[in-house]
């Protein structure tokens, strides 16, 4: 972000959102407000800050561990990096982070090292007394690239997670060694560090839409000139690290900027802003998009450069996001402004030429901006939208009868947990694939405080997410337990 754009009066950019404006936001809320009207006596809404506080009370209950981390800056992205160390409490492994500036400091690509707690570690009245303005003992800055404009999205390889991809307002893509990369001081004026490679191939900028392939080094993009292009970094990798193959005479300069990398195909076929890209799990030539043109296409580099599938009207507004699961590549998840998650199987995308998704998930009250699968269930997921909520739901709950009369009867269908942690909205969050039902999310908090962010990790109570019946058996082996105890003399 340039000095001229300072934080506080613009804030980081909406994700390719169209927001409503300001009047017409107050307009919605005075008519929702009056909706709630009865018996002449306003209905009483809780206030951001009052429900944070009875969930911060509910802590010790909800979750087997969570740490809370105040970031100066607003980081757009998190992702987890390879892991470090396995110990006996706690596990280290490396965390991806950003930092967008007003410009008064260069932005920067944080690599910070997180130490994970184990399961059945965290006393319970630790992990809820943290102070929201501190930096957590969990999170440790291990270096600093300075990146040459703000960092929207980071994407790490998962065959080799050192390597990483970012966007910012360009065309291009940037992708980075990071543990080759040296560490930089962020001063004003400092030259930026160089990418070790740099993929072009974009007509116009490409902020968000960016993806790593499962399978083999390739990466997608989608942005702005509404294609989605498809690259290989494999000729440029070797050992684990990118090799810069420099000309004759040139050496071995790790300060050159990285070589440029053109790309394997452009494909088009969206009307508007692409958003969001995922590669088929099982695939490196399949993959799909979504876009601001209400869109779903899946693409197959071995056919064309044209659609496979066209989805028109996925949702009923913009699609922010999309995600294939990774168990199952029949399923492809969705994520849009109209406050939805929809589901889609490939094998039936359409009905009468419009989307047709299997169910629509309806647990947000604004724009999704995230959605993830779970590494740990196959029918899992996550996500997080600017209402300042993470939802975990579980698909194979839908349509199931739920025998607990405590359960409260608007409880959206298959959500079994709400993490209400962040108060406002959650621009990304990212499982853990070491260490099982472990979340890192963050908060972009520049309009509930004026700047800064939220970086959250955290793991809910295995009670919650374990199958009903193993939980009674071990309840009822603690009964046992302490009648035990007691009856003796």
């Amino acid at each position: 972000m340039e000095s001229s754009q300072p934080q506080q009066q613009q804030g980081p950019k909406k994700r390719g959102r169209k927001p409503k404006p300001k009047d017409e936001k107050e307009q919605q809320q005075q008519q929702e407000s009056a909706g709630k009207m009865k018996d002449g006596k306003k209905a009483q809404q809780p206030s951001v800050d009052e429900k944070y506080t009875q969930w911060k009370s509910l802590v010790p209950v909800l979750y087997d561990w969570l740490a809370n981390h105040n970031l100066v800056w607003p980081s757009l992205s998190c992702r987890w990096g390879p892991q470090l160390e396995q110990a006996t409490y706690k596990n280290r492994q490396r965390l991806y982070l950003s930092e967008q500036t007003d410009g008064s400091v260069p932005n920067t690509l944080v690599i910070a090292n997180c130490e994970v707690v184990k399961p059945r570690v965290a006393a319970a009245e630790h992990i809820s007394q943290f102070n929201e303005e501190a930096r957590s003992p969990f999170v440790k800055k291990y270096k600093t690239l300075i990146h040459p404009g703000e960092v929207n999205r980071i994407r790490e390889l998962p065959q080799n997670s050192k390597i990483v991809a970012t966007h910012t307002d360009s065309p291009d893509v940037l992708i980075w060694d990071v543990e080759a990369q040296p560490n930089r001081h962020a001063v004003l004026g400092a030259t930026h560090s160089c990418p070790d490679l740099i993929l072009t191939g974009h007509q116009d900028n490409a902020e968000f839409a960016l993806a790593m392939c499962p399978t083999e080094p390739y990466v997608i993009s989608g942005g702005k000139d509404k294609s989605v292009v498809l690259w290989s970094i494999q000729d440029h990798i070797s050992g684990g690290s990118i090799v810069k193959q420099n000309k004759p005479g040139e050496g071995n300069d790790k300060t050159a900027e990285g070589p440029s990398v053109g790309p394997r195909g452009i494909f088009c076929g969206h009307e508007d802003t692409v958003e969001d890209v995922a590669f088929c799990p099982s695939s490196a030539q399949e993959f799909c998009s979504v876009g601001d043109d209400s869109c779903l296409i899946l693409w197959d580099a071995r056919v064309g450069t044209g659609p496979t599938i066209k989805v028109e009207k996925a949702h009923d507004a913009d699609l922010h996001c999309v995600d294939w699961n990774p168990h199952d590549d029949n399923l492809i998840l969705t994520g849009s402004a109209d406050n939805t998650v929809r589901m889609f199987d490939r094998r039936n995308l359409t009905s009468n030429g419009v989307g047709s998704p299997i169910y629509k998930f309806e647990g947000h009250r604004a724009a999704v901006l995230c959605v993830q699968w779970s590494p740990d269930k196959s029918s899992v997921f996550g996500s997080s939208a600017e209402d300042g909520l993470l939802n975990i739901w579980d698909y194979d709950k839908v349509g199931k009868k739920v025998e607990r009369p405590s359960k409260s009867p608007s409880t959206p269908a298959g959500l079994f947990f709400q993490h209400a942690g962040h108060r406002d909205k959650v621009v990304d969050f990212h499982w853990n694939a070491s260490d099982p039902w472990t979340v890192v999310s963050v908060s972009d908090d520049c309009d509930s405080t004026g700047g800064g962010g939220t970086l959250q990790i955290w793991r809910m109570s295995d009670l919650i997410y374990r199958p009903e019946e193993e939980v009674l058996a071990e309840l009822e082996k603690f009964k046992s337990h302490v009648i035990s105890c007691s009856s003796k003399p």
